[in-house]
């Protein structure tokens, strides 16, 4: 059920992006712009589609919220692959996007993405003004300083680092650069129907873990094909990771662990919340 409710979101707000995006016109930047949104697993989308729904909103209003969260991890992998960065070459089974064009190309599409996604949240079909700022504010925080980027840093600055990551350190650099992208879309759907967002909020929270801890794994046991990107770049970096602290099998306890939590948190929206519940048992188990 959950693989189908991801394949139909999956399109759902691709197509919503491509025809988005193609007011930019059909130069370099624009081209990587669409080349960046294209395909992946939509999973920031996917939860601000559901978390929208189960708070009662309508799908024409999530719509451009999926969309902009969708734009901002965009950016971030673009970025997040750049040679000064992660110096990655393959991304959802293609060349990254300053391979297929060049490194000016690919911090151009990369701002330009960032900033597209606070234009879709100032649409006046998101909702009235007071809402529309919450948004804008929340996902500047997520992504900026104090979020993401504080957390891509954190992880630069590891690798260079006199000792290894502690696990308690793993774990907030991951809350930071993975968490709160995905903590955002799930607590807007709340912020979209007027609800309190703490229940998403501890949802989030959990899965965001969970979908580290699974990387962790797959990096270490996946298939490059399934996968779509280069695996086994941390062992051979010497980078600590969820599975080099904790082994295998319980770091595979702890995703499920991180599972069983952020059911837990959903409890009072009864059974209108079972797709997110499945969302948290895919994450722990997908293969790419």
């Amino acid at each position: 059920m959950i693989r189908a409710e991801l394949a139909a979101a999956q399109a759902q707000i691709g197509a919503w992006l491509a025809g988005a995006l193609s007011d930019f016109g059909d130069d370099a930047v624009a081209a990587a712009m669409r080349y960046a949104c294209d395909g992946g697993k939509r999973v920031r989308g996917y939860l601000a589609l559901a978390s929208a729904r189960l708070h009662g909103v309508d799908a024409d209003r999530a719509m451009p919220v999926a969309a902009a969260v969708e734009a901002v991890h965009a950016y971030s992998l673009i970025h997040d692959d750049l040679p000064a960065m992660d110096d990655d070459d393959l991304r959802r089974g293609r060349p990254t996007v300053h391979v297929a064009w060049d490194e000016a190309t690919a911090i151009l599409a990369g701002d330009a993405l960032l900033t597209f996604a606070f234009e879709l949240l100032s649409r006046p079909e998101v909702g009235p003004a007071d809402v529309r700022i919450t948004l804008v504010s929340g996902l500047s925080r997520a992504a900026g300083a104090g979020g993401m980027v504080l957390g891509q840093a954190r992880d630069i600055a590891a690798e260079t680092a006199a000792r290894p990551l502690m696990l308690d350190e793993i774990v907030e650099l991951q809350r930071l650069k993975t968490g709160r992208l995905i903590e955002w879309p799930a607590v807007a759907g709340a912020v979209l129907g007027g609800a309190d967002p703490a229940p998403m909020r501890g949802y989030a929270a959990a899965i965001g873990l969970a979908f580290q801890v699974a990387d962790d794994i797959l990096d270490v046991t996946g298939d490059e094909l399934a996968a779509g990107k280069r695996l086994r770049k941390d062992g051979g970096a010497g980078k600590a990771t969820f599975v080099s602290l904790l082994g295998l099998d319980e770091a595979r306890a702890r995703a499920d662990a991180l599972a069983d939590e952020a059911c837990d948190a959903l409890s009072g929206y009864g059974a209108a919340a079972d797709p997110l519940r499945d969302l948290a048992r895919f994450i722990v188990a997908r293969d790419r």
